[in-house]
């Protein structure tokens, strides 16, 4: 299979929910589904100090996620049928004493694995030992210049070149092996980021991963990192000359639907937590990172510290929040954040749910990565 073809069936500004209709199915006849996706850190620690972090908005009660807490509930989302778990949430997976064990776990389990990360602790013998496990690993990079860097993420510019280093080094990983791994990085962009996104579509295009993802920044429902999304128009031009660098083996996409919609949503319930749930890296299960905050404490359901994932999900106490969450009494419009990890499921779905579409199985090839929706 060549590179390009490869790169076509990445969707990274979308939602691959059309490829699990049976899961859909189930939930539109009231079954209790398991769910397709979950987002979750192993730790709320970070070692990085981003401008953009929308973390620091997330603070609750911290639990520590040990190595037999989290094999405990690697398990309990085989056996429920959860198909894909990324190491992507509130706080920085990496520096967990259990990450090389977890993902190596999980893989064993049957589940696909992901992670998101800084990249500054994978040095070349852990990539060696993560690698052929993971479905994809995602390096979180706002900015394409070494003191740049060091302003936006709060770090000292020498970490730039030591996360540069270990992107060459999966990528050689990678090569050298034959590896399925999909090796991406992401840049979140904020307005006053303008002058990085060339620069880092430059360094994509020297460092060699799969892809280079540009995407907005979400807010809270308080506008507390004080997005303007009004100001991304003008940033339009150098978004494009960024994917003007794609070639047959690096993808420079922009997530232009989000960026496009400025924070809005054209739906009020909320339909996707099931399908896509998010963690903390407290433990704590919730329906979505927006509301990880101890001030929503009325969505949290429990924590896997505590109690074992599979009693959590079949509780009634789950399966209560989540039905609020899609019953009139919830609007996302007035109730959410902006542009949350669910939001083009929620598209769909709600669509769906209005008559307004036929939810069929896409033809075509089917793309990367499906048990990330």
């Amino acid at each position: 299979m060549s590179s390009m073809t490869e790169h076509t069936r990445l969707i990274l500004d979308g939602t691959k929910i059309g490829w699990h209709l049976d899961r859909v199915e189930a939930w539109q006849r009231g079954e209790r589904i398991a769910p397709i996706t979950i987002d979750m850190a192993l730790t709320r620690a970070c070692n990085y100090a981003c401008e953009f972090c929308y973390a620091m908005l997330q603070e609750n009660d911290r639990k520590v996620i040990t190595k037999d807490i989290i094999y405990g509930f690697l398990e309990d989302c085989a056996e429920i049928g959860v198909r894909g778990i990324s190491f992507v949430s509130d706080g920085e997976s990496t520096i967990s004493p259990a990450f090389v064990d977890a993902v190596r776990y999980g893989s064993q389990l049957g589940l696909s694995m992901a992670v998101g990360t800084n990249g500054l602790v994978l040095t070349r013998s852990r990539l060696e030992e993560i690698l052929p496990h993971l479905t994809y690993l995602r390096i979180n990079i706002s900015a394409g210049e070494r003191e740049r860097y060091a302003e936006i993420m709060g770090v000292r510019e020498s970490w730039f070149d030591r996360v540069c280093s270990n992107i060459e080094d999966m990528v050689a990983i990678k090569k050298r092996d034959q590896l399925p791994v999909t090796i991406g990085l992401q840049m979140v962009v904020m307005p006053s980021y303008g002058d990085q996104i060339v620069p880092l579509a430059r360094l994509g295009k020297k460092l060699r991963p799969d892809y280079l993802v540009l995407k907005h920044c979400s807010d809270s429902e308080d506008g507390d990192l004080g997005v303007d999304y009004n100001e991304y128009d003008k940033l339009f031009e150098r978004l494009r000359e960024a994917e003007s660098f794609s070639d047959d083996e690096y993808q420079v996409s922009v997530k232009w639907s989000k960026i496009e919609a400025k924070g809005r949503r054209s739906y009020q319930r909320c339909y996707g937590a099931p399908f896509l749930l998010q963690l903390s890296g407290s433990g704590l299960v919730a329906p979505c990172g927006m509301l990880f905050n101890e001030r929503y404490k009325k969505f949290h359901i429990g924590n896997i510290c505590d109690t074992r994932f599979k009693d959590i999900w079949a509780s009634d106490r789950y399966w209560e929040v989540m039905n609020y969450l899609a019953s009139p009494g919830f609007n996302a419009q007035k109730m959410c954040g902006s542009l949350c990890l669910q939001h083009k499921v929620n598209e769909v779905l709600d669509a769906a749910q209005k008559g307004q579409l036929t939810l069929t199985t896409p033809e075509g090839t089917r793309p990367q990565h499906l048990s990330f929706v």
